[in-house]
Formats: C-alpha cells, structure tokens, sequence
C-alpha cells in the first residue's frame, strides 16, 4: 500500500519532513500535535505512518491516495509556477530526425529549473512560421532559443537584425574546427551575439556528358563565363542557400556576377531533383549547384561528377541565438548543441560540417569555404542587398 511518494512504515516525522502536505492531511485526521514543532520531532519520531493510521482507525489505503492526490496538485502547482524557456527552430531535413532524438534523450537525463518549451521543424516547413513569430511579438515574449539558416532571418533589421544585443554566444567554445578557423576563413562571431553550429556548403555536381567539348568548370568564376549560359540549375527553393549563393557572388565579382549567374540559369529544380536530372529527356543542365549532402546520393559511375570549387564551397551557416539575459539557465542546452555528439550528427548524418573542434568532418585539406565574413555583413543590410541581388538575377534570367 506505498506509493510514489511515501512508504508506510516512514515515521511521522520523516513524512512530515518531506512534504507539508502530509502534515495538513495528518492534522486534519487528528494528528493536530504535529503542528507542533517540538511534538512533531518527538512523538513523529516514536511512531510510524502505518501504525499512528491503525491508532485512529483511518483506513490506510484511502489516507495514501488522498495523500497522492494533494502531492500531485502541489506538483502541479509548482510546474505552472516556473520559469517557462521557449526553443523554436527550423532543422535541416536529414538530420532533423536524429537531431530531434538526440535532443529528447539529452533531455530524459538532464534536469532544469525551468520548464522547457520547444519546436523545432523540419527546413521544409519553410520560414514563413519562424519569421511571423518575430514580427508579432514583442521582445519580452520572444523565444529564448533560435536555430536555424537564412541570412535573411537573421540579419533582417525589422526580424532577428533589430535584437541582435538581446542575444550571446552561450556555447563556449573557445575556437572553431580548423575547417572554418584558418587563413582562408574565420566563421565565429567577433562580437559574440551569434553562435553557428554547422555549415550547408554549395557545390557543383557536372554532367559530363553535355559538357560539349567545354571545359569542366572548377570554379565559381568558370560558371560566370559565357560558355555555361543557360546550362546550369540552382536551388532557388532553398532559400537561405540560394541567397548566400546571390551574396558571396555579389561580393566576390559584383553586380556584373550576379548578372552573369542569372543569364546561367537553365532551370531550378529542388536537390533531390537534381541528382536525377541526367536522366531528364529535355532541360539537362551542365552543371547543378546542390548541397553537398546530395552529392552523395549521386549513383558512383554515372555521369555526374561532384566538384569542390577552387574558391570554396559557398556556406549557408546553422546559427543559433541565444538570449544573455537568461544565460544561466540557457548555457546547458546552448552546450548541448554545440557538443560534438551534435557535430557528428551533423557532419557524418547530414554532410553539414561541424564547427565542433573535436569533430573530423572527413573533408580533404584543399577542400576550402566560402564566406561572407562578418565585416560585410555588419556593413550591409542584408535583407535590402538581398532584395537588390534577386532583382538583378531575375531580370537576367528572364533576358531583360
């Protein structure tokens, strides 16, 4: 006749230590002495729950359930009174899955002062939810947890751009993997507002077989060329990808770039499209800009090659934001994600590199990155020099 909470042959006392709960029961059943310090330490100590119950002749099964019908109301009471930390997020499709389990596991064994609130979707929801969340509230009801790609979202100045110092780089680590830390490229944030778990990186997947006595194009540089007009597919569904690719085009060889990359247009197609297009009777491309997790579901032996561009992959990173003013309670969960058993899920499950020093993303040395740097994107607007970009691209493409 025990349950959850209290054993029968517990003293008095030691119920009454536990739980004021039991007390008031207790007084109400005519134990009222209890109430009583000095008797509470004293006869509570000489007698047990079991034998005090027999001594009223209170029937003992139906004590215990009362008992645990209050210690489930006070429990109750008390999760509604604390702290409530939110976490929303949009996941990359392939991992999302594995990352999700991942998350709720850590969780099983972790305990926290506060009760936590999360969502986290899938990328092919899209952003719209995300983006509606932060225009409509106000700052004080803003999630506390923010993970996601997209320039867009969060450098906007009327989305994530305008909370910026709201936000800090919670995960403690102390450098990035050498991957995104050398002479070639520093991802982490200078200003530490912004923490990046992961990297999506771009990179060409060429059909050899209507190359056309042209060159096999190794760079970004070589796709701008007047030989590959109208012969290559880009991700314009993937937003946050395809914008990076517009703004690292745009800064590396300006307006005349994006024009150029227009022009190159052939068809937009979504990656799990394009690593079938050679077998497309019309519309093949010469070259598709994929990420570098569909490269690997290319068939080996086919015509499609996968390149690595002399310049770097163009990276659209994972960011994730962290609100400071509740950086005692968010630095667990910041860690977590920024661990590596997150990293490896990231690299080896989806072929999104870690930014995680103890993680080998298994990449070869010449295998380098493209990106933006935080200079430029402190200096611009991103969401108007995103909007400037596909004006330009879309007027090419269209022949304008």
């Amino acid at each position: 006749m025990d349950n959850k909470y209290f054993n029968i042959k517990d003293t008095l006392y030691d119920i009454t230590e536990k739980s004021s709960e039991a007390t008031d029961l207790l007084a109400e059943v005519g134990f009222s002495n209890l109430k009583d310090e000095n008797m509470r330490k004293t006869f509570g100590k000489s007698i047990s729950l079991e034998d005090a119950l027999k001594l009223k002749k209170i029937n003992v099964e139906d004590f215990l359930k009362e008992l645990e019908v209050r210690m489930q109301n006070y429990e109750m009471q008390l999760t509604n009174e604390k702290e409530v930390v939110k976490a929303i997020g949009v996941l990359p499709c392939p991992v999302k899955t594995p990352l999700t389990d991942a998350f709720e596991s850590y969780l099983k064994v972790t305990s926290f002062g506060f009760k936590l609130d999360y969502e986290f979707k899938a990328a092919s929801m899209g952003l719209d939810w995300l983006k509606d969340t932060l225009v409509n509230e106000s700052e004080e009801k803003l999630p506390d947890i923010f993970i996601s790609a997209g320039f867009d979202l969060f450098f906007d100045k009327s989305l994530f751009g305008k909370y910026e110092e709201l936000f800090e780089d919670l995960t403690q680590l102390e450098y990035y993997n050498e991957d995104f830390n050398n002479e070639y490229i520093t991802l982490k944030d200078p200003d530490k507002h912004y923490s990046i778990l992961g990297v999506v990186p771009a990179m060409f997947m060429v059909n050899k077989e209507e190359l056309n006595g042209r060159k096999m194009p190794t760079s970004w540089e070589d796709l701008l060329s007047t030989e590959f007009e109208n012969s290559i597919s880009l991700p314009m569904g993937d937003f946050d990808l395809f914008n990076s690719i517009l703004l690292n085009i745009y800064k590396k060889f300006g307006e005349d770039g994006v024009e150029k990359l227009g022009k190159s247009l052939r068809v937009s197609m979504h990656p799990s499209e394009m690593v079938k297009s050679h077998i497309k009777k019309n519309d093949k491309p010469v070259v598709t800009i994929m990420p570098y997790f569909f490269t690997k579901m290319v068939k080996k032996g086919g015509p499609m090659v996968p390149v690595w561009p002399k310049e770097g992959a163009i990276i659209s990173p994972i960011f994730m934001l962290t609100k400071k003013e509740k950086k005692e309670q968010l630095k667990p969960i910041a860690r977590f994600f920024a661990s590596k058993e997150v990293g490896e899920i990231l690299s080896h499950n989806g072929k999104f590199p870690s930014v995680n020093p103890k993680v080998n993303n298994m990449l070869n040395k010449e295998d380098k990155f493209m990106w933006l740097g935080w200079d430029f994107i402190k200096e611009n607007n991103m969401s108007t020099l995103i909007e400037k970009c596909e004006a330009i691209f879309n007027a090419a493409s269209k022949g304008e």
